[in-house]
């Protein structure tokens, strides 16, 4: 079989002869592409009406079409064999080919981009094949989930804009859901973050703190609270091994002290209760991702694996931090752009889980290394250790404060706002005091 065989000449011809009437329905495919037609001069001609389409033109007429084809970079030399003796046959055919419906140009459109999937999902089928025979090829695996899934990504858009009067109704029966408890939401272990921020599907929330001050900490802590509702949770790990950490939730679960727990000195109650937490997390769907070098291929790939063995509710990465072999400024901030990027769009986005991870923070509060994380975080909370004289004058005893410093999905606390939290190094712990310095209400 030849890979030119896969193709949709007749629609793509319809969809040209269309556009020549209705330039303007090209506004109604903009996921189509020019190289999704598989004939060149189709590629031409179509590259050539979007290009008078966005700038207003509604002629169409082969003399606009030469015109426009001389502005647009790298389609001359494709263009070569368009005349206009051969575009007047075209204009001339369109008369008979042209569709007068949005609905029936949208399927002509479907059926193009269908054959244009169709061929590059071939062609990278092949390649793959091909590194299935090339014993010098090392990580096949992760070479061939990388082709599948540029196609996947290629071919993965938005293919109608509805109007407002299309979903409006779905959206007031979300809200109406929301008001019953019927909510995809998952909310915190601490009531009074809930008042401003909870866990949905599409969005990342974001802790923030100095190096060493409860980071990962607070992400065991929400992981073990989401395991307890019945969760699946993917938790991508930069900092320790599957073994530390189980050490570590096991001492999160059990308040047995990390140190003692990992030193096998602990009592017999004390087993007993070590015996309880690992049977809970047999129990539970969770998979723990060593990964010390973040990389945004992997760890969609991880998130993929997960997505299909125990369809994962949240992806938490642990946490976002620069690659040390990267050299240059520059490329550490777009190396962590892209792991941030991916981490919101590709993963919680396209997947629709709800995401958690954590930054590093600079003295002033503000997130170290990049400031594209912040643009990818659906919400940032910073966790911010409390002063001793604080400590001494308040009645709470806390020792640690979360302040919602960014949220695109509700309210920002004031300045003199926080939550007043506890936290237990030796257990890896978080809770929320029982009483606030603070009781206000952010509505």
């Amino acid at each position: 079989m030849n890979v030119d065989d896969i193709n949709a000449l007749e629609s793509e011809a319809g969809v040209i002869a269309t556009l020549f009437h209705n330039p303007k329905f090209c506004f109604l495919s903009d996921s189509l592409l020019p190289n999704h037609f598989s004939d060149k001069y189709n590629q031409c001609i179509y590259a050539a009406i979007q290009c008078l389409a966005a700038k207003g033109i509604n002629t169409i007429d082969p003399y606009n079409i030469l015109e426009s084809l001389g502005a647009i970079d790298g389609v001359c030399k494709c263009a070569d064999g368009l005349t206009i003796e051969r575009l007047q046959e075209f204009a001339e055919m369109s008369d008979v080919l042209a569709r007068s419906s949005p609905e029936e140009y949208k399927l002509l459109a479907k059926n193009v981009m269908d054959a244009a999937f169709r061929r590059d999902a071939f062609k990278a089928l092949r390649e793959c094949e091909a590194l299935c025979f090339d014993r010098s090829q090392d990580e096949i695996a992760k070479q061939i989930y990388g082709k599948i899934d540029d196609v996947m990504m290629d071919f993965a858009t938005v293919s109608d804009i509805p109007e407002l009067k299309d979903v409006i109704e779905g959206i007031w029966e979300e809200i109406e859901a929301r008001s019953r408890g019927e909510t995809t939401a998952i909310e915190f272990p601490f009531p009074k973050l809930n008042k401003y921020v909870v866990m949905e599907p599409g969005e990342v929330v974001c802790f923030t703190a100095p190096a060493k001050a409860g980071k990962s900490a607070m992400l065991l802590t929400c992981a073990h609270d989401l395991i307890s509702k019945g969760k699946s949770v993917l938790y991508i790990d930069s900092e320790l091994s599957t073994k530390l950490w189980t050490v570590r939730m096991i001492a999160h679960i059990t308040k047995v002290p990390f140190g003692r727990l990992r030193a096998g000195n602990y009592s017999e109650d004390e087993r007993e209760k070590i015996r309880e937490a690992i049977k809970f997390l047999k129990s539970s769907k969770i998979i723990h991702v060593y990964m010390p070098v973040l990389d945004a291929s992997t760890m969609y790939m991880a998130a993929k694996k997960a997505k299909h063995l125990i369809d994962i509710d949240v992806v938490i990465v642990d946490y976002l931090k620069a690659d040390s072999s990267k050299d240059g400024a520059y490329e550490v901030y777009a190396n962590l752009g892209n792991i941030a990027d991916t981490l919101k769009n590709r993963i919680a986005g396209d997947m629709e889980i709800c995401g958690l991870t954590a930054a590093q923070s600079t003295d002033s509060g503000k997130i170290a290394d990049s400031a594209r994380i912040a643009r990818f975080m659906s919400t940032v909370v910073s966790i911010i250790d409390k002063t001793r004289e604080q400590i001494a004058n308040e009645e709470t005893g806390s020792t640690k404060l979360l302040r919602v410093t960014y949220n695109r999905n509700g309210a920002q606390m004031r300045d003199n706002e926080g939550i007043d939290m506890m936290f237990d190094g030796s257990t890896c712990s978080y809770w929320q005091c029982a009483s606030q310095t603070i009781a206000e209400e952010p509505w």
